[in-house]
């Protein structure tokens, strides 16, 4: 990318209120490209229909080359809402070079990282402004909305590491993350869970 010397180095200013930045392109992923991600289809079904195809998230990144040593970074934006009871969220993805970490900074909004292992282990981290998580390798991640505004966050992670997003879309994570009758989120046993 021309503005962008990935050998000398460059600045880059993310201050935006959606934390785009000149020259990063935004990936935007709406409802209906989120097809059977949402335990309830019929809910899903209907915000598609009803609502539009409402943007989801989308996520600006600056296309780093895909190179040991390099840095792949960004931001995203999780959009308020729900689909039935379950949290607009990322698709959420592994790496497909498995041993990799990644460091999201949350800008604005609130929510969660819905975090998972292969062999089961899931977690749930909170996610506030001014705050930074470190998502450990090995670790599937989804980024949840659970506030009432945009959730903005800043993520870094080793450019070469690529994004398996298919056994995600294929399996699932083994949790939901839903609004409870409290308002508050929680973790549910995810119905359509691929198995081992």
């Amino acid at each position: 990318m021309g503005d962008f010397d990935w050998v000398r180095g460059f600045p880059l200013d993310f201050s935006g209120v959606d934390g785009s930045s000149k020259g990063a392109a935004p990936t935007v992923r709406r409802l209906s490209q989120m097809r059977g991600m949402y335990a309830d289809a019929d809910a899903e079904a209907r915000a598609v229909a009803d609502g539009g195809d409402p943007v989801v998230y989308e996520f600006y990144e600056l296309g780093a080359p895909e190179l040991p040593g390099d840095l792949a970074f960004g931001t995203s934006i999780t959009y308020p809402g729900k689909v039935g009871s379950e949290y607009y969220m990322t698709k959420g993805h592994f790496h497909t070079i498995l041993d990799t970490a990644e460091v999201y900074y949350t800008l604005s909004g609130e929510g969660c990282m819905l975090t998972e292992s292969p062999e089961g282990d899931v977690v749930l981290h909170t996610l506030a402004p001014g705050k930074a998580l470190y998502v450990p390798k090995r670790y599937a991640h989804r980024s949840v909305n659970t506030g009432g505004a945009p959730l903005v966050t800043f993520f870094v992670f080793r450019a070469d590491a690529g994004h398996d997003y298919g056994t995600i879309e294929t399996k699932g994570f083994r949790k939901l993350v839903l609004e409870g009758p409290d308002g508050r989120p929680r973790l549910a046993d995810n119905p359509k869970w691929g198995g081992a």
